[in-house]
């Protein structure tokens, strides 16, 4: 996460997701570091994350992606 305007109910940062970069509005987390993660909902952060909590997030989104490329639900 890198901010562009901060301090403000419009604050915005850009945001990479996988790869891809993204502007976001940052007003539900203004005290976050630059460089921390963030959980984004339409366009919106409103969340900070820890490192292994990012972490685990990207794991089952990984996990998610790789069972629909096999038309398969897991066992719970």
């Amino acid at each position: 996460m890198r901010w562009i305007e901060r301090g403000s109910t419009f604050a915005r940062a850009e945001v990479e997701f996988g790869g891809v970069r993204r502007i976001c509005h940052m007003a539900c987390v203004p005290d976050a570091p630059e460089g921390d993660y963030v959980l984004v909902h339409a366009g919106v952060a409103i969340t900070r994350l820890d490192s292994a909590e990012a972490l685990r997030v990207l794991q089952d989104l990984a996990t998610l992606d790789a069972v629909e490329d096999q038309d398969e639900v897991p066992p719970l």
